[in-house]
This record gives C-alpha cells, sequence and structure tokens, in this order.
C-alpha cells in the first residue's frame, strides 16, 4: 500500500445510485429500543429506490414507515481506493402481494433465518464518494 493519502470525491446522486445498485451487499442503519442498529443486508436497486428483504421486528417499522440509512461500498482492501455510498430515507413496506412475491424471487437471503418483511427505501439523502490517489 502506498503512504500518499487518498482524495475523496463527491459523486453525483445518478452516479452514487448506480454504484449502489452494482452490488449485492450493503448494510441497514435502524433504531431499535432507542439505539443505532446496524444489519448486512442484499439488496437492488429500483426505480431510484433501494429494496431490501429483512426481519427488523414489528417494533421498528410502523405502517408508516421509518427513517433509515442504507450504506453500500467497493473499497479495496490493500489500496484503499474505491466507492462509498449512503442514501438516508423513509423505509416502507412493501404489502402488494405480486410485488412481495417478486422481491422474494430477486433477492435471495444470504443466510438462514426469516426475511418476512420487503421494505423499499425512498432515498431523500444521497452521499457517494469515490476515493482516488
Amino acid at each position: 500500500m502506498g503512504t500518499v493519502p487518498r482524495r475523496m470525491v463527491e459523486l453525483s446522486r445518478w452516479e452514487s445510485l448506480r454504484l449502489l445498485g452494482s452490488v449485492s451487499f450493503g448494510r441497514i442503519v435502524f433504531t431499535r429500543q432507542a439505539l443505532p442498529a446496524v444489519r448486512p443486508i442484499s439488496h437492488i436497486v429500483e426505480d431510484g429506490t433501494v429494496v431490501v428483504r429483512a426481519h427488523l421486528g414489528a417494533e421498528v417499522l410502523a405502517d408508516i414507515g421509518v427513517v433509515v440509512a442504507f450504506e453500500a461500498d467497493e473499497i479495496d482492501p490493500a489500496e484503499h481506493l474505491g466507492w462509498s455510498v449512503i442514501v438516508t430515507g423513509l423505509a416502507t413496506l412493501v404489502c402488494d402481494p405480486d410485488e412481495v412475491a417478486r422481491y422474494e424471487r430477486l433477492l435471495r437471503p444470504w443466510v438462514n433465518g426469516q426475511r418476512e418483511q420487503v421494505l423499499r427505501i425512498q432515498p431523500e439523502l444521497v452521499t457517494g464518494y469515490q476515493l482516488t490517489q
């Protein structure tokens, strides 16, 4: 690894969402018992929204939704080059049975356990950075 510090270049909203959609794994950040909680999770980006399957618990998601953050990145561990994107917005349950079935086919869980909720995150804030030399 070089000793030259990396530059952080801010990415556009469009480029950030494009990069976010290029990977299948990220982290959802939500509040649980008044404290921040983070879960690794698979996702897709569709029509400018982030869709995930999760089991975050009934107390996390009310019918009207909850504000969450979602982060994904692709950073080379040796060179420290790559990108990171964070979206913050309202997560709501996907309730339409046809949509739920479609997302259940598209979003296969990586680990055992129930993933009974399909959530759609509408990004209000999108922050993306490219780490370059």
